[in-house]
Order: C-alpha cells, then sequence, then structure tokens
C-alpha cells in the first residue's frame, strides 16, 4: 500500500479520503519487513497488544463501518468474532501476517468501494449502539481517529521490535 501524503488544497471528501488512506498505510507501513513472530510480538505484557493485533483489529473496524453500517449490511458477521467481539481481534496469537493481511486488505477495498459509491458524505446509516443515524463524513472522520490512535501503538510497538521510528 502506497503512502501518499494528503492534498494540501482538495476538497472535502477528497481530503478525508486521502487522510484515511494516509493512516491506512502508515499501519501497512509500520509492519513492513517483519515476520510473523515479530507482527505477533506483545510489547507490554500483559496486554496482547501487537502489530499483527492491530492489523486484524482495523480488519473488523472496516467491516463493522463500511460492509455492516454504511453498506447496509447488518447481518454479516465480524471477521474475527462469532460473539461480535471487537477485541478478539487484538489476540493475533496464531494468526499470520497473510491471513491478518488478506482479511484487512479485502476489508479495506471493501471500505473503498461503498464510500466511493455513497453520492454524498450526507449519506447516512442507522447505529444501532448509538441509537441514532450517522453520516459518512462521520464514518470517515471516525476511522482516521480510530488509525490515529492505533498508529500511535503501532509505532511504540515497532521500535520495541527493532528500534525502528519515525512517521
Amino acid at each position: 500500500m502506497e503512502r501518499i501524503g494528503p492534498p494540501l488544497t482538495g476538497d472535502e471528501r477528497e481530503t478525508l479520503r486521502a487522510y484515511l488512506d494516509f493512516h491506512r498505510a502508515t499501519l501497512a507501513m509500520k509492519c513492513e519487513g517483519l515476520g510473523d513472530e515479530d507482527l505477533r510480538r506483545q510489547a507490554s505484557p500483559p496486554s496482547t497488544l501487537s502489530l499483527l493485533g492491530l492489523v486484524r483489529h482495523m480488519a473488523e473496524v472496516e467491516n463493522h463501518w463500511f460492509r455492516r453500517t454504511v453498506g447496509g449490511a447488518a447481518d454479516v458477521p465480524h471477521v474475527w468474532s462469532d460473539k461480535r467481539d471487537f477485541q478478539a481481534a487484538y489476540d493475533a496469537s496464531g494468526s499470520t501476517r497473510e491471513e491478518a493481511f488478506g482479511a484487512w486488505e479485502r476489508e479495506v477495498e471493501h471500505a473503498r468501494a461503498v464510500e466511493a459509491a455513497a453520492p454524498s458524505l450526507e449519506v447516512t446509516a442507522y447505529v444501532p449502539k448509538w441509537e441514532s443515524e450517522v453520516s459518512l463524513r462521520l464514518v470517515m472522520l471516525h476511522m482516521i481517529h480510530e488509525y490515529a490512535r492505533h498508529n500511535g501503538h503501532a509505532d511504540f510497538l515497532r521500535e520495541a521490535i527493532d528500534g525502528t521510528v519515525g512517521a
């Protein structure tokens, strides 16, 4: 996944799309060059958080917001849990790069297609947990926030694995 900086003068939708893709690419970049064992490495026991767990979690989040919520397929199961448990994705102990990144990349591609097909950022979908309609704009902003927060975790995890730091 190529990491391209967001435009400095784009319209709202183009800017949201670019920031979301920038953060998606940042997560992929934090995992570059690492094998399964390093990707599963937990940097702060007793936490089970790992880079591979973050990739799995973000596959789950992409699935939730773009496939099940905005995409309207509420009955689609979670990627990693039969019990609709978002936390289950963090346990990457039996996972591989191929499995986790395959699921994440499929969900990202689906998310991009759902967003591109929406006629505007004003498209809404109902979120049962919030008992409210939310706009595609809010979903995209929420996803940027979600990635930015977890990319901060990825910074620390990667540094603990091999000392790699940086944007």
